[in-house]
């Protein structure tokens, strides 16, 4: 087990850990899902349903009105009302994985927010809301909040291009932090993001793979392609159809992955890509390990692919405590995202 460094301020849990509740915001912008919007209030109001029967559930909503509509919706599909909490947050995108803030425990085990710069993922020029979202939920819950900075300029950073094991670990790609296609932060070196995330996430040591997938709008999100499962285990996306575009990035993916694990106690686990998934003749990023891990349950998303059924075993072998349930993202994933897109947790 690592010890976390003298420097590191900051720890920001694992998802598997004990959770207070989850977070997502009730999708609006029409624009994310061309000609299939209709659909998708219908997969969000199922995946809340699912998660709230286990945990408290916040949904951002626009307005008072909203309240109105979803919870009917909510209850058709069986959800635990009760366990569901409204709150009026103006918002661009539903992807609260990268624009809602990270919670992370300070040295008295205390929760505070970081409040992380966002920018659309250097795509979209209409962020002004999700970038405020951390000021109304820091007044929301009355903690303290964090603007990570250095050189007095603030941080991007987006949930979706990190992912933790709690105890020192990070998984991250180059593509995404230090390329200069959509590029967050201009002139931000390795070491310097590694120090960031020593200092404000508790990182000893940051995993760096190399490109994401096909399809992925955010060029290079982590959560679509390695994903700590444990302590001590990770899955990684792996392609074996060598005629598909994304069979040579998993491929070095997870040789880098295997030499940087190479002395160490971590499990390296190949999960199989879906089939190339095509919606409007758009290549669009469907990936298994978009999944999201809350208190009792762990949600997988699939995509009426006959690779599903066998990837459902594998996550059933590994998270043995856990319920495990498909979601079929088939057309959630035509606004580039799935379920941990939508998703943040907050520890207990």
């Amino acid at each position: 087990m690592l010890s976390l460094d003298k420097k590191a301020e900051y720890r920001m849990p694992a998802e598997w850990e004990k959770q207070k509740s989850t977070w997502v915001a009730w999708p609006h912008n029409k624009n994310d899902w061309p000609n299939r919007f209709t659909l998708i209030p219908l997969i969000f109001a199922e995946i809340i349903s699912k998660i709230c029967n286990y945990q408290k559930v916040n949904i951002l909503i626009l307005n008072k009105r909203d309240k109105k509509k979803i919870h009917p919706l909510l209850k058709k599909f069986s959800a635990n009302t009760k366990n569901i909490n409204y709150r009026i947050c103006k918002t661009n995108r539903a992807w609260l994985r990268d624009s809602f803030p990270i919670f992370v425990k300070n040295k008295f085990n205390q929760k505070v927010l970081l409040n992380w710069s966002f920018n659309a993922w250097a795509k979209y020029k209409n962020f002004n809301y999700d970038n405020k979202i951390c000021i109304q939920i820091k007044n929301l819950l009355n903690l303290d909040s964090i603007k990570p900075k250095i050189r007095n300029r603030r941080i991007i950073l987006e949930g979706g291009s990190i992912d933790v094991n709690g105890k020192g670990l990070m998984l991250t790609t180059k593509e995404c932090l230090l390329g200069k296609i959509q590029e967050r932060n201009p002139g931000l070196k390795k070491k310097e993001y590694e120090n960031i995330f020593n200092k404000f996430l508790g990182i000893k040591k940051v995993l760096w793979l190399k490109k994401g997938i096909v399809g992925d709008d955010t060029h290079g999100h982590i959560d679509d392609i390695a994903r700590f499962v444990s302590e001590n285990k990770i899955f990684i996306a792996y392609e074996n159809d060598r005629n598909d575009a994304n069979y040579k990035k998993l491929k070095d993916n997870y040789q880098t992955l295997k030499k940087l694990t190479k002395k160490s106690n971590l499990k390296v686990i190949k999960i199989p890509m879906p089939n190339a998934k095509y919606i409007d003749g758009v290549r669009v990023p469907a990936s298994y390990l978009n999944f999201y891990i809350a208190n009792k349950v762990v949600l997988v998303p699939v995509f009426k692919n006959q690779k599903d059924k066998k990837v459902i075993k594998v996550f059933k072998k590994h998270f043995k405590k856990r319920k495990i349930i498909p979601i079929d993202c088939s057309t959630l994933i035509w606004g580039f995202g799935a379920i941990h897109c939508m998703t943040q947790q907050e520890p207990s």
